[in-house]
């Protein structure tokens, strides 16, 4: 078996040239569904443990210290703990079409349950920082069945949180902690035992992961279950209003596509290692990372249990590179972003050839450090949940566009469209003409869980609207402009937020920025920055302003003002949270229209809305019943020109 990709049954020795459009239609020409050579996940993972089971597959730090000897387990280990792990599910009535939701952090079990409930059902890997509100709305929506949480323990709310939704879940029939203080049942539940029975006060019952797999046989699934490519596989959540979260319906098709695709794109060796700090309820991390290093042989090191928002990982980023010699390093941008700060000097990085991130785009000073310190090409990843993750890439045998997402990657498409007001496509645009962008693929899912979040899921049938903004140049390379839903629409004139981002994040002292539109009576929105200086900067907002002002030739898009801030919020991938930035703008607003009112106890918020999306509260204090009336008058006379919608509430 010297073939240098294990899910390709046709590729040999060699990787494919793919070195121009047309060597890739080329390649193209031998049908994908004649390529590959795993049906499934399961099967995917069974594949990379065939070419050395005693290879390190995983390598675990508790601690993100690169000194610390790591808890580690073979590509046999781990492929027996996922047929385990899914011989549990099932032992506990998982079925097909039955849901496993999982709380966890970044834990070796927590890939145990993600690729075992893949095989057994169907995985829905949560965001444990999620409110308990939001957990349920999720859960519920994906009709969980078994809830694999992380334990009680200090430093974590994560069970806590569970106890209080517990009773929220009526579908839930069992609770599998990892860890924490120990709540296993008695006996351990064995092969074709039922599901144990809900206690007195009508709850799911508790019982403990380590305990539950270890009754299980570690070599086959006791269901029996053919996994077929159609079969899904595993929800994603990913937006949605409260109330209406979206799941992305995953087939195992889709997940094997993004291994097989990635391991194309990246030449992922056998026993080559990854530094792995995204989250698995993240598909960059579930898929585009785990999947892809696993079924091509590969070696995860989890760099730490939160991943890269632990400092220590950040801190420890290129001693862990030294010590575990990975070929590319990669991420969201704020993880290269970070990385930047970690002390690098008598650091051996040699085994470093690349850089590469997805998720949002890599500001191009980004890009240019990266370049112009080590040397490393910095290849930026286009895609999203609903295609499986990467859909276009810079090509490594092509000129690399800074600032560019590449071509899409083979049995891929990417267009460029024009939309009427329901989204629906009305024409393809010209070269370099900013429009949507539509995907269509092997990668690409057939639509959401819930039927209301299909009608504005593609543009046309086959075509995912992606909701950004981009062009496609003379030579095909993608250029992503922008979020539609971020525009800032000031008096009817369209404002891009990415170039004025990219000026900020050239300014020597800007650690992390975003621009977002603030409400405002005359102009609708008015644009505004907010800026994270590097440690021990100063920045002085004015002078960013007349930096950005000399920069741009868009007057129009110069920010109106720059807010400093530390941190900058960030999902729990570390991307930019630009809604918490939006309402921060429309606090700022209404506090400064309503602060000559004088009134003792006045306060302002902003937040989301399950109606309106987004809603300023004026919260005021001691007022007379008599007197309300007038006083909400004179609010809403001061508000009322702002399209954000607001609420007066008395206290």
């Amino acid at each position: 078996m010297n073939r240098p990709h294990l899910l390709d049954r046709l590729i040999g020795p060699g990787w494919p040239d793919l070195s121009t459009p047309e060597a890739v239609r080329t390649f193209e020409a031998t049908p994908y569904a004649d390529r590959i050579a795993a049906r499934s996940t399961y099967e995917a993972l069974r594949l990379g443990a065939s070419a050395n089971p005693d290879a390190p597959a995983i390598r675990f730090l508790p601690n993100a210290d690169p000194d610390e000897a790591p808890i580690v387990s073979s590509h046999a280990q781990c492929l027996a703990r996922v047929t385990q792990a899914a011989n549990a599910f099932h032992a506990l009535g998982v079925g097909r079409d039955d849901v496993v939701s999982f709380l966890l952090p970044l834990l070796p079990q927590a890939l145990y349950t993600l690729w075992g409930a893949e095989a057994a059902g169907i995985a829905n890997p949560v965001n444990p920082l999620l409110e308990p509100y939001q957990l349920v709305e999720i859960m519920k929506a994906a009709d969980t069945k078994v809830l694999v949480v992380l334990g009680p323990m200090p430093g974590t709310d994560i069970w806590e949180k569970v106890q209080t939704i517990r009773a929220e879940l009526p579908s839930l029939s069992a609770i599998v902690a990892v860890g924490g203080a120990r709540v296993a049942p008695a006996q351990p539940i064995a092969a074709g035992t039922p599901a144990p029975a809900r206690a007195d006060d009508g709850l799911a019952p508790s019982c403990d992961f380590d305990a539950l797999i270890a009754a299980q046989r570690p070599d086959g699934l006791a269901s029996g279950r053919v996994i077929e490519p159609d079969d899904t596989a595993a929800y994603f959540h990913t937006g949605g209003t409260p109330g209406t979260p979206k799941l992305v319906r995953h087939t195992h098709a889709n997940q094997v596509y993004q291994a097989w695709v990635i391991g194309l794109m990246l030449r992922i060796g056998r026993e080559e290692t990854i530094l792995a700090g995204l989250p698995l309820f993240h598909v960059g991390g579930a898929l585009t990372t785990a999947l892809s290093w696993l079924a091509a042989g590969g070696c995860l090191v989890i760099v730490s249990p939160s991943g890269w928002r632990s400092p220590a990982a950040q801190r420890n980023v290129w001693r862990m590179a030294e010590r575990y010699r990975p070929a590319g390093f990669g991420g969201v941008p704020t993880v290269l972003t970070a990385a930047l700060a970690a002390p690098t000097e008598g650091i051996d990085l040699s085994s470093i050839k690349v850089a590469f991130a997805g998720g949002s785009a890599i500001p191009v000073a980004v890009g240019r450090a990266y370049v112009e310190r080590f040397g490393w090409p910095v290849r930026e990843v286009y895609g999203m949940t609903e295609t499986a993750s990467v859909h276009t890439i810079a090509f490594q045998d092509r000129p690399l566009r800074l600032g560019s997402a590449g071509h899409p990657v083979p049995f891929s498409r990417v267009r460029i469209v024009k939309v009427d007001a329901t989204g629906r496509c009305i024409g393809d645009c010209a070269t370099d003409e900013i429009g949507v962008v539509a995907m269509a693929g092997t990668g690409c899912f057939s639509g959401y869980r819930s039927a209301q979040h299909n009608k504005d899921a593609f543009v046309e049938p086959g075509w995912v609207n992606s909701g950004d903004l981009g062009r496609l140049d003379a030579e095909g390379y993608l250029w992503i402009t922008g979020r539609a839903k971020d525009l800032v629409i000031r008096g009817g004139h369209n404002i891009d937020p990415q170039p004025i981002e990219e000026i900020l994040f050239g300014h020597p002292a800007v650690a992390l920025a975003a621009m977002v539109g603030q409400p405002d009576a005359y102009a609708g929105e008015l644009p505004v920055a907010y800026v994270q200086a590097k440690p021990g900067e100063q920045v002085d907002p004015n002078a960013l302003i007349d930096y950005v002002r000399a920069r741009t030739p868009e007057r129009a898009a110069v920010p109106v003002s720059i807010h400093l801030v530390d941190p900058m919020p960030l999902t729990g991938v570390g991307k930019v949270f630009k809604p918490a930035l939006r309402w921060d703008a429309a606090k700022r607003v209404a506090a400064r229209m309503l602060a000559d009112l004088s009134l003792p106890g006045l306060q302002v918020d902003a937040g989301a809305h399950p109606v309106h999306g987004s809603l300023i509260t004026v919260s005021i204090e001691g007022v007379p019943q008599g007197d309300r009336a007038a006083i909400a008058k004179t609010v809403q006379e001061r508000l009322g020109p702002l399209t954000i919608r607001h609420e007066v509430a008395w206290r």
